[in-house]
This record gives C-alpha cells, structure tokens and sequence, in this order.
C-alpha cells in the first residue's frame, strides 16, 4: 500500500509560505569552511572543504519579512527581531510534520540551503520523523524534480555521517534527540575523533550553519537551567524553526493554525470543552426561576431549590406565590 499526500492544502502551504517568507531577498549562496588539512607525499597541502549555509540579509531587512508575514496571517507584530527563533503554531492532526519537511525542499529551491538539523524530545519521535521521510520521499522527490538528498538519524557510533553532512553538496537531514547532543562531557560529539579526520563532529555541524527545526520546543528546551535550548544556541544555527501545537515561548509567530482554526477548516470533527464542577457541594443557596404566570392576579413562580431532607439534599421544584 502507498499512501497519497495532498501537495496543495491551503493551511499546509500558508505555514510554508511564512516561513520561506522569512528570507526574502536573500540570494542563493553558501558558504565554505576547511573541514580537514591533509599531506600529500610531496608535501602539498590538501584542503578539504565543507560546505555550509550562508545568510545575507540585514536583521532589519528579516525583521521587515516577519512583520510583513505576521500581518498577513492576523498575527501581532514583533516590535525587535531578538532571536533567530520563528515559531510556527499547528494543531495536532494538521500535517505538522509534513509541513517543516517540505519547508527543508521550499528553502533549497529558493535559496539554496542546504543543511538541516530536525531536533526532536524523545526516541519514538525520532523514528517516527525519520519513518516519515521514508515514507514521502517519492512524494517530495515528484514536487521537487528528484532533487537529491540525504537523511539520517544522529548515532555516536557513526560519526562519520557527520563529516558527510558537513561536506556533501546536496540536502543534508539531520534527526537527532535534544539528549544526543547536550550531554557535553559525555558524549563523542564534542570529542576529536578519526572519523571526522580528527576534527570535533559538533565543530564541523556549527561550520555549516545548519537550519535547526525543532519538533515539540516545549519538551526540547527544558531541562536543567535550560540546558536544552543552550545547545541548541551552541550549535549556530542560520536560524530556528519551532513547530507546536502547544508552545510554552511563541518566539517570533510567523503562523498560526489552533483548535478553532482547525475546526473551521473541518479538519477535525469537533472541540469538546472539559468544564470543572463540584459534585455534592451544597454549601451555597442554589435557586433558579423556571417560569412566572399571572392567574387573575394571583402572581406565582415556579423556581428549583436545593431543599435539606432526612435523605439528603436533593433539589426540587417548588411554585410559590406573591
């Protein structure tokens, strides 16, 4: 069986349009930084480069772009651009997951970017992103006239993926747990290895600037004093997107898709309300009026008590008269 997905959902390609808005006016380029320095047997220097992304706007001209977007989409306009942390609000159930992926092909085509980091809270959301790009790479390979890419989970055992993220020329995506990679003192990434030519994997991962998307921010950038978005900062990211249905910061909304957005768009079926109620609390009078009438002038009530029994409370109607 293969799955069909819809490549023209207006709410999907509005949260595409926000944020590939983000970078508009930018020119295609990369960057270029020595990954390793070589001998050859007569002593000539060998450079091997990596390649990376490269950003040439203006914070004020971004600042333009998300203030322009954010008008667009009924959002409020940030007065700074204080971060390089965008945020992109989708209820659960809205394709989230399809839509930063195909942002990754939407800013290749446009701007040439390259290199891709997706940062996700637990195990079983990584192999489900990553179960996700197996499953829409023909999809995206169609809408994207086979533009060649790679992708991978992070594995401390296979550093040598990190020397080919860094150096290989097409799109690189990364799918890494926020624990993989900000357990400093313990963890190969920041050590000098053979496998990435004796260079540190976490050095060569901030030479290219990577684009980081972060899946469920909320649970990535907690931990001890933060410790999770500090390595995430640590990594120099070109920029971050963060995608939620339950933000706890909104950095920079670019967009924003909540329950009743979804619901109006008739992507889910209906939003139930859970109200809080006290049961057998009969410390407070209750009276309601159900109905008046006017019989000859005599004028009577019909009102509901709570009326004290030998049983109990219990709650009644009772008519009353003036």
């Amino acid at each position: 069986m293969k799955l069909h997905f819809e490549p023209d959902l207006d709410f999907q390609l509005a949260a595409i349009e926000a944020v590939c808005d983000l970078f508009h006016g930018q020119e295609i380029c990369r960057t270029e930084f020595t990954v390793t320095r070589r001998r050859s047997a007569r002593g000539m220097g060998l450079v091997d480069l990596g390649v990376g992304n490269r950003l040439t706007l203006l914070d004020d001209e971004i600042l333009k772009n998300l203030n322009d977007i954010q008008l667009r989409n009924g959002l409020p306009p940030s007065p700074t651009l204080a971060s390089g942390d965008f945020t992109v609000e989708m209820e659960t159930g809205t394709g989230k997951t399809y839509v930063y992926l195909r942002t990754i092909f939407e800013l290749n085509k446009r701007y040439g970017f390259t290199k891709f980091i997706i940062v996700v809270p637990s195990v079983a959301i990584k192999e489900g992103v990553y179960k996700s790009i197996q499953i829409m790479e023909d999809h995206f390979r169609s809408l994207y006239a086979n533009t060649p890419f790679d992708h991978f989970i992070y594995d401390s055992n296979k550093l040598g993926q990190v020397r080919n993220f860094a150096t290989n020329l097409h799109i690189q995506i990364m799918v890494v747990t926020i624990g993989a990679i900000n357990k400093k003192y313990v963890n190969n990434l920041y050590k000098d290895t053979e496998k990435t030519s004796g260079e540190k994997p976490f050095d060569l991962i901030k030479g290219t600037r990577p684009i980081l998307i972060v899946d469920e921010p909320q649970s990535v950038d907690g931990g001890l004093g933060g410790s999770g978005k500090k390595a995430l900062e640590a990594m120099n990211p070109l920029c971050t997107l963060r995608y939620s249905a339950t933000h706890e910061h909104k950095h920079h909304m670019v967009y924003r898709l909540d329950a009743v957005d979804a619901y109006e768009h008739k992507l889910v079926k209906q939003i139930e309300v859970a109200s809080a109620a006290i049961e057998g609390g009969h410390n407070k009078p209750y009276v309601k009026l159900l109905s008046v009438s006017n019989k000859r002038g005599v004028i009577m009530a019909k009102v509901e008590l709570d009326v004290q029994t030998k049983s109990g409370v219990s709650r009644n109607e009772v008519t009353v008269r003036a």
